[in-house]
Order: C-alpha cells, then structure tokens, then sequence
C-alpha cells in the first residue's frame, strides 16, 4: 500500500507539543488516543518501553528510523498496518522530542489529523554530564523493560 502525501507544506504549527504527563491523562481519558513509540529496536530493548496496561492500552511500536540512523521509508504505512486510523488522536513519542515531531510531520502529510508530540520524549534531554533524566521515565510512568 502507497501512502499518498498532501501537498508539501510547513505543517510544524499543526503540531502540538504535550508534556509527558498530559500525554498519559489524554490516553488514560480517551478510548480513540494512542501512543506511537518511534524509537528503534535497540531502544525498546535496552532502554525500555512506556506500558499502558494500567490504563488497558498498548504502545505501538514503529521506529521512524532503523538502527543506526536508517531512515524507516515505510514509516507511515507500518502505522497503518499497526492498526492506527488517521482520525485518531496520536502521540508520538522518542527518546527526547525530535524524532517524534519528525514522525508527526509525516502523519500529518499523509493525512493525519490529530497529531501530538511527547516534547520530553522518553528520556528527556541532557544535562552537563550527558545523563537523561527527565521524560517519560523521569516523571515516574510506568515504563518496562527487558
């Protein structure tokens, strides 16, 4: 299945940025939200993973590149396939931001109408000596990991 583009434009002001708190009340309150990790496999692996089983969810997992630094061409049609409706409200969500408003962007274009970026992603930024602590993580969600 191709996915067909709008017509390239700057869609960065239809994209929302959600604190990663206000991330977990929207999915917890809204049947329709779901939250996309788009991080890699190693990622998910190593790191760890948001978990939505106390709110009766699942993350979807599609990386928007693939290790290391692929970019992923069949992006939005894996999310398609992964079950997700461009009508729903989508959260996207990456190591500290960036990714995700990337993967956004791309929804957006393909037709995607509610898209909404994790702006602490699931580690948060640096500090001085390099260490993340803040994100989804940092803000103590539940998160699992293998």
């Amino acid at each position: 299945m191709r996915v067909r583009l709008k017509e390239s434009k700057d869609v960065s002001s239809e994209i929302a940025e959600v604190s990663v708190q206000n991330t977990w009340d929207a999915l917890a309150h809204d049947p329709e939200a779901v939250l996309i990790d788009v991080r890699t496999v190693p990622e998910w692996q190593f790191v760890g993973i948001p978990n939505l089983t106390p709110i009766g969810k699942n993350v979807v997992t599609v990386s928007w590149s693939h290790y290391p630094n692929q970019p992923n061409p069949s992006f939005v049609e894996d999310v398609l396939a992964a079950g997700v409706d461009p009508q729903q409200p989508v959260y996207l969500i990456c190591r500290s931001g960036a990714r995700s408003r990337s993967a956004a962007a791309a929804l957006i274009q393909s037709g995607f109408g509610q898209c909404f970026n994790v702006t602490e992603g699931f580690e948060g930024g640096a500090d001085g000596a390099g260490h993340r602590l803040g994100g989804w993580k940092g803000a103590g969600l539940p998160w699992n990991q293998s």
